[in-house]
């Protein structure tokens, strides 16, 4: 639905009473109590639920997520489970098996000869659940001729022969693979539904990002989207923008930092702020060595920082590079953080409140695929803390549902930041629930959500507005 809309009766401030907002052009373009309804408006009674601006997701894989809908989610299988599917497989549209959500310690170690014992009548590939790596068959490796190529990504043993793990090797698989890119529709739609009218798109693939503006450009994606990738060129497009350069720090390779700090000059020299990808304590001490020695730019962030101590936070505040993290994945896999990193790192994972107290801007985001793409999820999931056992994984970093709410609130080019409002002649890009906001809040929950707007236009819950 499109055209002129008024909504009666509208939270705007949980201390103040119910107004009515006009939408008209695409904007918002006026706020009052009892406005009088024009001929050519839709008008929807509101019942004094919430008006937010529309929600940002400010780290997430959109063209990832789209394939994760084709691809077969080993994640909450056994390993004899992923061996009987794997080897029962059906192949795809582009002819390969593709499985998604691979955990080793769960599923043990994989490489080409254990893929090849499973299936090697089709070419199979398996994604790691941290996206950063696959693991492909004897197959697979010769339909790609891994054997002869040149990406730096593909794990040889010593006598030079692939052993089937391909490390951050996207863009080289998806050029090598071919074949019609996913549509992005349903991603847009499942975004919508929740709230969602901002993403910052976290890939640093320039053929990913590629995807993502071809499909805002044919309207599959109706969010605002800024993308992070190398390369991208400011594109004409009202709901597209170009980030900070989304850059690398692999734990299984950590980069040279003279090369580190080259690309940040670079990217600084392009006038593009740098989004460093840290999950380690080294990788984040790498990160803040090469921005010192670079020169920082105001935007840089950091993404994910899930080890960070005290340390770190007061060293981050103090060249005011943001953090991007995602409490969503506490929830996820809290349990497995737990057991798995050393423990002299526990007290340190996935700060929110003590990167606050320091000083830091901080914003969350989902992460998605690898993580929950709702955001009402996360704000529970940055309130409570909770594993999927039970533990509270570092109660002191614990936030408010409305802290981490302000932090999705942000603009996309300054996480954390001051919170984007409902204001007259702002961009009519709105989330409109079906309760007072403060309710909301205390069990926060995607069904809360009654309709959503981008650019004036209902992109979701139409039929709940008449």
């Amino acid at each position: 639905m499109s055209g002129e809309v008024l909504l009666r009766g509208v939270e705007l401030h949980p201390r103040q009473g119910p107004v009515d907002c006009r939408i008209r052009r695409g904007v918002v373009a006026e706020l009052g109590r009892r406005l009088r309804p024009r001929s050519d408006e839709f008008v929807a009674r509101c019942d004094g639920g919430a008006l937010l601006p529309g929600l940002a997701d400010h780290h997430i894989h959109l063209a990832a997520m789209a394939a994760q809908r084709a691809s077969l989610d080993v994640s909450a299988l056994s390993r004899e489970a992923l061996e009987s599917s794997i080897a029962q497989a059906v192949a795809g549209e582009d002819g390969w098996v593709r499985a998604v959500g691979y955990d080793d310690v769960v599923h043990g170690d994989l490489d080409r000869t254990v893929l090849d014992s499973w299936n090697r009548v089709l070419p199979v590939r398996v994604q790691h659940r941290s996206g950063a790596l696959w693991l492909v068959n004897s197959p697979g490796l010769e339909r790609l001729g891994a054997l002869s190529a040149a990406h730096d990504g593909i794990e040889r043993d010593t006598a030079g022969r692939p052993t089937g793990r391909l490390w951050r090797a996207d863009a080289w698989l998806r050029e090598v693979v071919g074949g019609r890119p996913p549509s992005l529709r349903a991603v847009g739609t499942r975004l919508a539904a929740l709230g969602v009218t901002h993403v910052a798109d976290a890939t640093p693939d320039g053929g990913a990002a590629g995807v993502v503006q071809a499909a805002v450009r044919r309207a599959e994606l109706p969010q605002r989207v800024m993308v992070m990738a190398a390369g991208s060129d400011p594109p004409p497009h009202p709901r597209l923008s170009v980030g900070p350069l989304k850059l690398v720090v692999a734990d299984h390779a950590l980069p040279d930092v003279d090369d580190l700090v080259g690309r940040i000059r670079r990217a600084h020299a392009d006038g593009r702020p740098v989004a460093v990808h840290c999950v380690t304590r080294t990788a984040l001490a790498l990160t803040v060595a090469a921005l010192d020695r670079a020169g920082g730019l105001d935007g840089d962030r950091v993404e994910h920082c899930a080890v960070a101590d005290r340390a770190a936070a007061d060293e981050l505040a103090a060249r005011r590079i943001r953090v991007v993290t995602q409490p969503t994945l506490v929830a996820l896999r809290g349990d497995d953080y737990w057991e798995r990193v050393d423990p002299g790192d526990r007290a340190d994972l996935w700060r929110y409140a003590g990167l606050l107290r320091a000083g830091v801007r901080v914003a969350a985001s989902s992460d998605a695929p690898y993580g929950d793409p709702d955001p009402w999820a996360c704000l529970r999931a940055a309130s409570e803390r909770l594993t999927p056992s039970g533990r509270v994984l570092g109660a002191d970093e614990r936030i408010p549902a409305e802290v981490a709410l302000r932090g999705m609130l942000s603009p996309l080019d300054d996480p954390g930041g001051l919170a984007r409002r409902v204001a007259v002649g702002r961009p009519a890009d709105l989330v409109l629930l079906d309760r007072p906001l403060r309710e909301a809040l205390r069990a926060p929950d995607a069904d809360h959500v009654r309709a959503t707007f981008i650019e004036g236009r209902i992109v979701h819950g139409a039929q709940y507005l008449g």
